[in-house]
């Protein structure tokens, strides 16, 4: 695990789009958060093949929490436990100043996966206690009269540890 670089960007873009699952971002924009954003993003490679990526941020009005915007793995390398490993890789980083002491992210209510991800995240990070609360439902998600439905994102909030 290790932050993304500017060329591995369209990378990004790529496991996105193909997760089939995920609300996809311009190309550009996984170029931005791999420049912009490397410090608090992780790519996992598998024999040199990018093989999923953690994109995430810090609020900025609070620098101890993470915000974690998508997580996504190759189908490929699915069962592997990457995107936990990512995550942890994130929160244990000491080179992140200050120190992540709460992470959040959404999650819709038909992501079990995710969902347990993010628990199982929240048993190793020292057992840090997990809120579940609504964050945005489905109207502020599609607004546009051409827009897909969206489910209603839950706010899954972690920590801090123990």
């Amino acid at each position: 695990m290790r932050p993304p670089r500017i060329d591995e960007g369209i990378e990004l873009w790529r496991i996105a789009r193909d997760s089939r699952t995920l609300d996809l971002n311009s190309s550009y924009a996984y170029v931005l958060y791999a420049r912009d954003f490397a410090s608090t993003c992780r790519i996992a490679l598998v024999d040199g093949v990018p093989a999923g990526f953690v994109i995430g941020y810090r609020r900025p009005e609070d620098p101890s929490c993470l915000f974690i915007w998508q997580v996504a793995v190759d189908e490929r390398f699915r069962g592997l436990g990457l995107a936990g490993r990512m995550l942890d890789d994130l929160l244990h980083d000491k080179a992140i100043v200050p120190p992540v002491h709460t992470l959040q992210t959404t999650i819709t209510d038909d992501n079990l996966a995710s969902q347990q991800t993010f628990r199982s995240l929240a048993r190793r990070w020292d057992d840090a206690p997990m809120a579940v609360t609504p964050l945005f439902e489905s109207a502020h998600l599609t607004h546009a009269s051409d827009a897909a439905h969206h489910e209603p994102e839950r706010l899954y909030e972690i920590g801090p540890p123990m």
